[in-house]
């Protein structure tokens, strides 16, 4: 599947310092390995309802990310998904009338422009599910063969050919090749088994399915219903994928075994990290990533944004009333990824006012301050993608800048415009 294009990365003298992030699975930051190459996984969208801010907030967060490591001349392998198959997005297509396919192509095209004008660099591999879906069959046949995978029975005592992980059956066959390459149910989010429960109702689980082995054995393989879209699913039987293993397979044909982050946002930690964590180690005696790293939720005035509760904001519609998607971006950058934050008509307001006020003072950089706030960007991203930090260093520059008087140094204004530009995202 196509992807966007990728704005030109300005090329900076120096390099990025050690970088630190959060570990999700530990609870604290951690270094991250500085060996050549780094890959990144990132989960991508359900496409219906695109973009959203809180979509936006996960993709600039992780952006950083990606901008850092090539900060420092490092090679980036970048995977997203796009889950172009999926019960939502049928049911959105039956709600508006709309072919499911027609309505994938153009709410994942909606994605593109909105990644490309937040000038989010593009990820070298963009798989939609249903191309991934050769893939899916044979890694889920080999579930079923290793005993980790099985049938539902229905409630007359024959199977009806949904495929199930079973948690139980997986943790057991990957605790006898020992501690570094075993994976246990709560190994990602760190919950117990009551407080999973109700997670994986929210999130797509279903626990009360009669004929599981397990209330929280999670979906490999949906067999075709009357009405529904459904391939060739060899002996699985005609259907579609779960959510969780299109992830996994996707992650493990083009990344390395394992990747070094899995990113996304903090809803994915259960049950989708989880299970995925879980699919790996099952089919390749592997863990799934080195690290697991997540943003925080994004709210709208002090409440909760979602889907159900139609108050989501869209970087499409905020971009067609003439909002400059640079201003978007910077109103993302003012919260750390990691917290949970509110979008407010404020919030975009001071960032058009502190992006108005960095393009007036980069026409009057004061000779030598380039050098000094490039040190300070990447002292700011390289803990823990510290962005507000960075916005805070460039508003004092800024402020120097315009209250100097001095004549400006055009080197030092090209410097700091390309440090902006490379490490946070800003076109000036």
């Amino acid at each position: 599947m196509k992807t966007w294009k990728s704005h030109a990365l300005p090329q900076l003298p120096g390099l990025m310092p050690a970088l630190h992030l959060h570990e999700t699975t530990q609870q604290r930051v951690v270094p991250l390995p500085d060996t050549d190459p780094a890959s990144i996984y990132v989960c991508g969208i359900t496409p219906y309802d695109a973009t959203h801010i809180g979509h936006a907030a996960t993709y600039v967060a992780f952006d950083l990310l990606n901008r850092a490591w090539r900060d420092q001349d490092r090679t980036v392998s970048y995977v997203q998904n796009v889950t172009d198959i999926d019960d939502p997005l049928l049911e959105r297509a039956t709600r508006d009338g709309v072919d499911w396919r027609e309505l994938a192509i153009s709410q994942t095209a909606l994605f593109h422009a909105d990644m490309e004008a937040l000038n989010v660099l593009a990820p070298d591999e963009y798989i939609g599910a249903v191309e991934a879906i050769e893939w899916i069959v044979p890694e889920i046949e080999k579930l079923v063969a290793a005993g980790i995978a099985y049938p539902v029975t229905g409630t007359d005592g024959a199977p009806d050919g949904d495929i199930y992980f079973s948690v139980d059956a997986a943790s057991a066959a990957t605790q006898v090749s020992g501690p570094d390459a075993a994976w246990w149910l709560g190994q990602v989010s760190g919950l117990t088994e009551e407080e999973m429960l109700p997670f994986f109702a929210e999130r797509g689980g279903d626990p009360a399915r009669p004929g599981k082995r397990h209330p929280l054995d999670a979906l490999l393989w949906r067999v075709a219903r009357d009405g529904e879209p459904d391939w060739d699913g060899a002996t699985l039987g005609r259907g579609r994928p779960g959510w969780h293993i299109e992830c996994t397979v996707i992650a493990q044909k083009y990344l390395p075994k394992p990747f070094t982050v899995q990113g996304g946002g903090s809803d994915l930690v259960f049950p989708h990290h989880e299970m995925g964590a879980g699919h790996a180690y099952a089919l390749a005696q592997t863990p799934m990533a080195r690290h697991y790293s997540h943003t925080g939720m994004v709210g709208l005035d002090g409440e909760k944004m979602s889907k159900s509760l139609g108050n989501l904001v869209l970087v499409s519609k905020l971009r067609a009333g003439g909002t400059d998607p640079a201003a978007i971006r910077l109103a993302i950058l003012a919260n750390h990824y990691r917290s949970d934050w509110s979008w407010t008509l404020e919030l975009l307001g001071d960032a058009e006012y502190r992006l108005e006020r960095w393009r007036k003072a980069i026409h009057l950089a004061p000779e030598g301050s380039g050098k000094p706030l490039l040190k300070e960007l990447r002292a700011a991203l390289s803990a823990d993608l510290d962005a507000p930090r960075a916005l805070a260093a460039v508003d004092a520059w800024s402020s120097q800048a315009l209250s100097a008087g001095t004549a400006s140094s055009e080197q030092d204004s090209d410097l700091v415009s390309d440090s902006i530009e490379a490490l946070l995202g800003i076109e000036l």
